[in-house]
């Protein structure tokens, strides 16, 4: 075998070798992804009352009809919260928990804010 040979052989089974290992991470990477995604809404509702997951779920869907990418003026996401509020993160995650720590201490309870929502058309 020559050298150009050699080094072609070489060559072919670095570049094989290499996209076996990107092959691998990308299945790896998505495997992992997929055990990650978590429902946000779900994790936010956990401790409140029925009454509470109702109207939480009324309000996100007057809102914005529970889409997380919404945006009107200032205001960004499945809870309309202004975007000062989210501090750059506009994630499902950030979303579902400041629109609870925003709703307890402006009204206590998402029935409260409800109630105000039905009085105003805002909350």
């Amino acid at each position: 075998m020559n050298k150009i040979t050699k080094t072609f052989i070489k060559f072919s089974v670095i570049a094989f070798t290499s996209l076996l290992i990107l092959f691998a991470f990308n299945i790896a990477k998505n495997n992992v992804s997929a055990s990650a995604s978590v429902n946000w809404q779900h994790v936010a509702e956990q401790g409140l009352s029925k009454k509470d997951i109702a109207a939480r779920r009324w309000i996100s869907f007057h809102e914005s009809s529970n889409r997380y990418y919404a945006r009107n003026g200032v205001c960004y996401g499945k809870f309309q919260l202004d975007v000062s509020y989210l501090h750059g993160d506009h994630s499902k995650k950030n979303q579902e928990l400041t629109a609870n720590k925003y709703v307890s201490s402006r009204y206590g309870s998402w029935s409260n804010a409800k109630k105000f929502w039905q009085q105003h058309h805002w909350y």
